[in-house]
């Protein structure tokens, strides 16, 4: 996880057998072949998992792309995944994406000239690419009874272990990872930014009609706030992700210490810097204000809308007597150090949250409950006017519940024991199940969950990580002042000890990778 940084040839195992099988199908059960690539074509590699919304929505913005560039793009798409020593295929998102991903690489094998008109259409509902595949497969006229076959037999899993080795080489643990003409890309995802992408990639002594007449993208107008005393803010990195992210950003970089920085700072109501402020222009492109917007929140009485980068500087804060402030108690760098202090910020439908919080039994454990140990929520807005998180509604009705069962069930660490059981399956419905003989009174969750408190504690709860400028799920605290990531729990032991030297249990090694575990929602 990295924080103010917004960031597919498949192995083809041919088998006699299925070419066999191919010679006796229909002429509308062939599949069509792929036009020969041109010298100048531009290599476009895809890792991606089948039913990751933003892994979905790349593939979705490359398939025009492919199509109208035809013998002029080389596009591959490889899946990120892990086979265990046992030989078991395994995805961040559990069977049915394994499932998902050996159905649409089987596709790529036996259609390779349209197969992504199948996972287009399975796109359209991505949780279900399990199961979805055939219809869409019929639909695209692509050679059903091959894939079927690849599908259920060794080849689809012959096809997906190639391609997790492929994506663990390239270094690809993220969905998407996108490499273009070798290089990694990390633009923007719309199918006219693609276009302009690849066609500007292409070397040719004349460009492929497609990328004739492009439209250019309008110009948005930015802020960037910042602190020439804060070392940690990192505003060159914010500038070249802007450059990415917006299609044509007009940057103005502001700082506190100058005059027109400090009066902007106390107009768009203060806070932490960096800020980044938007005004109307965003509106005019449509992906930018997509990919900001849901995570926009008023700046003051300005005209101004702000984007939280995950900045812990208040400069305020930082001046002589600014820690006795109220707006300043919660800041990392006004906190008093708190000894076996443990935070945890998450988004509840967060993978990457799920995989801390399922770390914490054997954590809690290690140090035999002994430490000072918080969950806390990241989202936005009010009991009053309506929350917004990430993941949807969803995610903020699970937050609720969740800190419905922190309040009810904080001795020991009960609440945990409804955290885990959801988290076997964190965007099913059916949460009810999760109370009763584990000692989590339904009642009592659904009094605290339907009625008003529990969005009341919703509201409460997220001031703090708002107020820190954590926007990153998972987000660890130790000690109430020292930040830092991860997902398993050796790394978390380790920070833990890190800060609080003589603590029993620091002396014993947990489960873990030997390389640090990363990843995260969010930024």
């Amino acid at each position: 996880m990295k924080r103010n940084l917004l960031v597919v040839a498949l192995a083809a195992l041919a088998l006699a057998g299925c070419k066999q099988q191919e010679q006796k199908k229909s002429a509308a059960e062939a599949p069509a072949a792929p036009a020969a690539k041109s010298a100048n074509a531009v290599k476009v590699e895809f890792f991606v998992m089948s039913q990751c919304p933003y892994g979905v929505q790349v593939v979705n913005g490359i398939h025009e792309v492919v199509q109208k560039l035809g013998s002029e793009i080389d596009f591959t798409m490889d899946f990120i995944g892990r086979t265990t020593p046992d030989g078991t295929l395994t995805s961040m998102h559990g069977e049915a994406e394994v499932t998902g991903n050996i159905v649409q690489a089987c596709a790529a094998k036996h259609a390779p000239a349209n197969y992504l008109d199948m996972v287009v259409c399975q796109n359209k509902n991505y949780r279900e690419v399990a199961t979805n595949w055939e219809k869409c497969a019929t639909e695209a006229k692509l050679p059903v009874e091959a894939i079927r076959t690849c599908l259920t037999g060794e080849e689809g899993k012959a096809l997906m272990k190639a391609s997790f080795e492929k994506a663990e080489k390239r270094g690809a643990r993220g969905s998407p990872t996108i490499y273009l003409d070798g290089k990694p890309y990390s633009g923007r995802r719309s199918t006219v930014d693609f276009f302009r992408a690849v066609c500007g990639a292409h070397k040719g002594p004349t460009k492929p009609e497609a990328c004739q007449n492009i439209p250019e993208p309008p110009k948005v107008n930015v802020t960037v706030l910042s602190d020439k005393r804060c070392s940690d803010c990192r505003t060159d990195q914010l500038v070249n992700m802007l450059k990415f992210r917006v299609g044509n950003p007009v940057i103005t970089e502001l700082d506190y210490s100058d005059e027109a920085g400090k009066k902007l700072h106390e107009e768009v109501g203060g806070g932490n810097l960096p800020i980044l402020l938007f005004d109307e222009t965003l509106d005019a492109d449509k992906e930018a204000s997509q990919m900001f917007g849901r995570r926009l929140s008023p700046a003051g009485a300005s005209k101004y809308r702000a984007f939280p980068t995950g900045g812990s500087w208040n400069p305020v804060c930082m001046s002589e007597g600014g820690c006795a402030l109220e707006q300043c108690k919660n800041t990392l760098s006004c906190r008093k150090d708190a000894p076996k202090r443990l935070e945890l910020f998450v988004m509840s439908q967060c993978p990457y949250g799920v995989r801390a919080l399922d770390a914490m039994p054997e954590v809690l454990k290690n140090f035999d409950n002994k430490l000072d140990f918080e969950v806390h929520f990241i989202a936005n807005g009010t009991a009053k006017e309506g929350f917004r998180a990430l993941h949807g509604q969803p995610e903020v009705d699970e937050n609720i519940r969740e800190l419905c069962a922190i309040k009810y069930y904080k001795k020991n660490f009960k609440f945990m024991d409804y955290i885990s059981c959801r988290n076997k399956n964190i965007r099913g419905t059916d949460w009810e199940s999760c109370t009763g003989k584990n000692g989590i009174d339904t009642k009592v969750m659904k009094k605290c969950f339907e009625g008003d408190e529990g969005k009341k504690l919703h509201e409460e709860d997220i001031k703090i990580a708002n107020g820190l400028g954590i926007g990153a799920s998972p987000t660890w605290i130790a000690n109430g002042k020292h930040k830092f990531s991860g997902i398993d729990a050796e790394t978390i032991r380790r920070n833990i000890c890190q800060h609080n030297k003589d603590l029993k249990g620091c002396e014993n090694k947990l489960s873990g990778n030997a390389a640090p575990v990363q990843g995260g929602c969010g930024q």
